[in-house]
C-alpha cells in the first residue's frame, strides 16, 4: 500500500493545483471571499484524494470518509449560496487593503499570498484527522472500531447537525426585514454566541476521535488539526474577528455577550446576574 507521506504529499500538491486555479478565478473577479466556501469543500477533496489513493474497503475509512463529505458539502453549499447573495465580505477587502498599504503589494500578489497561500496549509493541516485515519484504516481494514470511534462518530454527528441548525436559524432571521440591525437571541443562539463554529469544532474533534482510535501515532500526528480549528475559531479569524465587528455594527451586542457563553453553549446568564 502507498506509504502515508506518498498520500500526503500527493494531497497537498493537488490542493496546490486547485488553490492557484482558485486564485486566477479570484483575478477574474477581483472579490477572494468565495475562499470560505472552498475551506470546507477543499477538505472534502483531501478526504477524497485519500480515500482514491488507499482504497474505501475498511469500515473506518468510509465513516470518515462520510462525515467530511456530509460536514464539508453542507458547509461549502451554505457559505457559497451566502457569498452570492452578499457579495464580497469587507472582512477580506479591509485585510487586503490593510496589507497592500503595509507591504506596499498589488491586489494580486497580496491576494495570492495573503488569502490563497496561506489558507492552503492551514487548510491541509486542519484535514489530517480525516486523511491519516483513512490512511490508518486501509493499512489495518480489518480492526474493528472502539468505543472511542464510536464517541467520535457521534460527537462529529451531533457537531454536523448543531451547526446546521445555527445556520439555518440565522438564515431565517435575515430574511426578516424588520429583523436587520437586531441580534438574533434565541434558539441555539440563546446558549452560545457561536453555535456554528462550536458546531464546527465539535465535528472536527469528533472526527480525530475516530481517526485516533486506529492508533496512539494517528492521534499523535493528527491531533494538530482539531487544536488548530478550534485556536483559530475561538482567538484567531472566527469569533474575535466577527465580534470586533458586531461590537460597532449592534448597539446592543454588548449586553448579549454578558448573558450568552462565547463559544460552549450554556444557559444565559440572567438580567440580575
Amino acid at each position: 500500500m502507498t506509504g502515508v507521506g506518498i498520500v500526503l504529499a500527493t494531497n497537498f500538491f493537488g490542493l496546490m493545483v486547485v488553490i492557484l486555479a482558485l486564485w486566477l478565478i479570484a483575478l477574474a473577479i477581483r472579490d477572494v471571499s468565495f475562499i470560505d466556501a472552498f475551506w470546507a469543500f477543499g477538505m472534502v477533496l483531501l478526504a477524497w484524494g485519500t480515500a482514491a489513493q488507499v482504497g474505501t474497503e475498511a469500515l473506518r475509512g468510509q465513516l470518515l470518509l462520510g462525515l467530511v463529505t456530509l460536514w464539508g458539502l453542507r458547509l461549502s453549499l451554505h457559505l457559497f449560496l451566502r457569498w452570492r447573495a452578499t457579495g464580497e465580505d469587507p472582512r477580506y477587502r479591509k485585510i487586503i487593503a490593510g496589507i497592500m498599504k503595509k507591504r506596499h503589494w498589488g491586489w494580486e500578489m497580496t491576494a495570492l499570498v495573503s488569502v490563497f497561500l496561506m489558507q492552503a496549509p492551514l487548510l491541509f493541516l486542519t484535514s489530517l484527522p480525516a486523511q491519516v485515519g483513512i490512511w490508518a484504516g486501509a493499512a489495518s481494514p480489518g480492526s474493528a472500531i472502539g468505543p472511542l470511534g464510536w464517541i467520535g462518530v457521534a460527537a462529529a454527528l451531533a457537531g454536523i447537525a448543531f451547526e446546521s441548525v445555527g445556520d439555518w436559524q440565522l438564515h431565517m432571521f435575515r430574511r426578516d426585514p424588520g429583523n436587520h440591525g437586531k441580534i438574533l437571541d434565541t434558539g441555539l443562539w440563546r446558549y452560545t454566541r457561536h453555535p456554528n463554529y462550536f458546531g464546527d469544532a465539535l465535528t472536527w474533534w469528533g472526527i480525530w476521535l475516530l481517526a485516533a482510535d486506529a492508533a496512539l501515532w494517528v492521534a499523535a500526528a493528527s491531533v494538530v488539526g482539531p487544536l488548530f480549528l478550534t485556536f483559530t475559531l475561538t482567538k484567531w479569524s472566527g469569533k474575535a474577528l466577527l465580534e470586533k465587528g458586531l461590537h460597532q455594527t449592534r448597539p446592543g451586542y454588548a449586553d448579549y455577550v454578558r448573558r450568552t457563553s462565547g463559544f460552549i453553549p450554556w444557559p444565559p446568564k440572567s438580567d440580575g446576574a
